[in-house]
């Protein structure tokens, strides 16, 4: 399967295909002509995929490999230098290439490297977790962790390409199965009803896999509609942010340790929706609806903390403008609309 991001000057390929991984440099090579390659990977997915991609490579390029820890932590700002450092001593030019390698975490790092490092250097996603695949992978927004909160320092950095194999997600642990699940729930809810529905009518994820490239390739093409009208994230995309408002706090509550950036999304989907339904501004029976759907894979719908407790995160969010939140909510599921409002609008409920 093959779409395009038209960007313009930007535009991009995305292929789908199990096996992908395979014949790698069959897709790199004709867009790639320079002579250094800089994989960035963490450590667990690069035991996995790293070296059978080196090998290909290096048949064409001098490829040289950087390997972080898994996780979160990786995507710190103090991390930067050190990865610049390894850069230089490889002597990667702008005529080069990196590629991200690995799950959301390793594709933001390293889209941000590349957006950074010589004011820009070409780069690739291979997205291996399913959340990356159906969603950070596609759209251009790179960014690191500050102290204070995720994402903060970041920019826009649209890759020369995405290869995205379904492969990968037979070695993810099944809590990260779950976690990419709920941005593939996300976009049921927000944009297409027959998707919600058919998510709804598997009995696991196993039962889905057997069309895991038509659900992966229905959520790309959804963001990438978005993404073309909206590159900046100042108007359609923002409803790509339905359950993040509140998702995003309960992960800085936790210092990102407890839950997962899709179990954060569950939570803030069925919760921003109970809250909505209250006010009247989105149908009864909606929040059950998408509360049957998430815990059909494992995905949480509370985490029992006070409201007053999350308004000092959600302050923070990128998407306080003018003192303002955007909150996604939704006409009816396939259909959401963007609220704007402030901390008050969760005064409705105590408990989240």
């Amino acid at each position: 399967m093959e779409m395009k991001v038209n960007l313009g000057k930007d535009s991009y390929p995305i292929y789908i295909e199990k096996g992908l991984l395979d014949n790698i440099s069959q897709y790199i090579q004709p867009i790639f002509k320079g002579n250094k390659i800089v994989i960035i990977s963490d450590d667990q997915v690069y035991s996995y995929y790293g070296e059978k991609i080196e090998t290909q490579l290096k048949n064409l390029y001098e490829v040289q490999s950087i390997v972080v820890e898994h996780g979160e932590q990786s995507k710190r700002f103090d991390i930067l230098p050190h990865l610049y450092s390894q850069l230089l001593s490889f002597q990667l030019t702008r005529t080069d290439l990196i590629i991200a390698l690995g799950g959301g975490v390793i594709g933001d790092l390293s889209g941000f490297v590349a957006s950074t490092f010589l004011r820009g250097v070409q780069f690739i996603q291979i997205p291996t977790s399913l959340l990356a695949q159906v969603d950070s992978s596609v759209g251009g927004k790179v960014a690191v962790d500050l102290p204070e909160g995720k994402n903060l320092v970041g920019a826009f950095k649209h890759p020369a390409m995405v290869l995205i194999d379904p492969l990968t997600l037979k070695t993810l642990e099944p809590r990260f199965i779950c976690d990419g699940m709920g941005e593939v729930i996300k976009y049921g809810c927000i944009f297409d009803k027959d998707l919600f529905e058919k998510l709804a009518s598997y009995c696991s994820f196993d039962d889905l896999y057997q069309d895991i490239e038509d659900i992966i390739y229905r959520c790309v093409d959804l963001k990438r509609d978005v993404v073309e009208k909206d590159l900046f994230d100042f108007g359609d995309r923002l409803v790509l942010n339905f359950g993040h408002t509140l998702g995003h706090a309960i992960e800085q509550y936790y210092h990102y340790e407890h839950y997962s950036h899709g179990e954060a999304v569950s939570i803030g989907m069925v919760q921003l929706t109970r809250i909505a339904e209250l006010k009247g501004l989105s149908p009864l029976g909606t929040s059950k609806r998408i509360e049957d759907v998430v815990k059909k894979y494992q995905l949480p719908t509370k985490c029992h903390l006070k409201t007053k407790d999350l308004k000092q995160a959600m302050a923070l969010d990128k998407k306080n403008i003018h003192k303002k939140l955007s909150y996604v909510l939704l006409k009816d599921i396939g259909h959401s609309y963007v609220y704007p409002s402030d901390l008050s609008f969760i005064d409705e409920v105590e408990e989240i």
